[in-house]
């Protein structure tokens, strides 16, 4: 089953999904080893790791690379930021390409004007309605498997109001969206009203510290909520605890002991030691026959030679 076959699975049957927000492979790795059903990538975490606020400075090629690497090392759904498709509907077209080769489940396309900014910041800019929903209807037309999803994502309650926010949101189903993001709710009573009012599957975007109350997963859930992502969890706390870490050295001149750290080996049997230490030595003639457990290590040792050249 492919991995957009399962994130549509989960969001049709079953509890809430909850997708914490990854912006590289070790914060995806640790968020599938931590039970998890779903990765989210964070594009304000991905502007970050590359030394950007989250202001739409990244290019389409720039996620989808990051993306691409999030899919490699992971074996649940990956839902992943596109901000605006990058320009009009020819780019929103072509965006989705590349994230469905790239491996992901589904993306979401925002409203926003392009160069866009973080839907949690004041001065939000709007594209027109016609405009949001060309892009919406060439996202969903470009894909090859109907399993990929769009998520139509609207930021028009900072500007235009929770009423256009929703009529924009069910516009964009009626156009070819199979969820809604409807970003920063002003309160909790928005919050309830967003999944009563929409005709569609609705995503909660749970930031600390943003636009919108933080609510407890069972509680979104019992609002009827699909799927919760925490986009800034990880990467924030990774900034707070390595601005603690950094302090301790300076002011005790001592190491501390690193969070969760059991050492190199340790570490490295989180991103798949054990797999490359069995490919070490698979492919040699004298290999032994338990070295040869991986796949492509039992295919090479079945491969037959090659008669030399006369």
């Amino acid at each position: 089953m492919s991995q957009a076959k399962t994130f549509r699975e989960l969001i049709k049957s079953g509890p809430m999904v909850v997708a914490p927000g990854a912006y590289d492979c070790i914060t995806a790795r640790v968020i599938e080893q931590a039970g998890f059903p779903c990765v989210y990538m964070t594009g304000a975490g991905t502007s970050a790791a590359h030394g950007l606020p989250d202001y739409g400075l990244l290019t389409m090629s720039e996620m989808v690379a990051n993306a691409r690497r999030i899919t490699s090392c992971i074996s649940v759904p990956l839902v992943s930021d596109s901000d605006t498709g990058y320009g009009n509907e020819l780019n929103a077209y072509r965006t989705v390409q590349e994230f469905e080769r790239a491996g992901v489940a589904a993306i979401h396309i925002e409203d926003q004007v392009f160069p866009k900014k973080c839907g949690h910041l004041d001065d939000k800019e709007l594209v027109s309605i016609e405009d949001y929903l060309a892009k919406i209807r060439a996202a969903s037309a470009a894909r090859k498997s109907h399993e990929f999803q769009i998520i139509a994502r609207t930021d028009s309650r900072a500007k235009a109001g929770f009423d256009e926010a929703v009529r924009r949101a069910n516009e964009a189903l009626d156009a070819g969206a199979d969820m809604v993001f409807l970003e920063a709710p002003q309160t909790l009573e928005e919050i309830a009203l967003v999944p009563k009012l929409v005709k569609g599957p609705c995503l909660l975007n749970v930031v600390q510290g943003g636009k919108s109350p933080v609510v407890k997963m069972a509680d979104a859930e019992a609002m009827g909520y699909r799927i919760a992502i925490l986009p800034g969890m990880l990467f924030a706390s990774v900034i707070g605890l390595c601005d603690k870490i950094l302090a301790d050295v300076k002011e005790t001149g001592m190491i501390s002991q690193p969070y969760g750290s059991g050492g190199p080996a340790k570490t490295f049997a989180r991103f798949g030691a054990a797999d490359w230490d069995i490919r070490r030595t698979a492919f040699r003639e004298d290999a032994a026959p338990a070295a040869t457990t991986t796949p492509a290590a039992a295919k090479a040792k079945k491969a037959p030679k090659r008669e030399a050249a006369e």
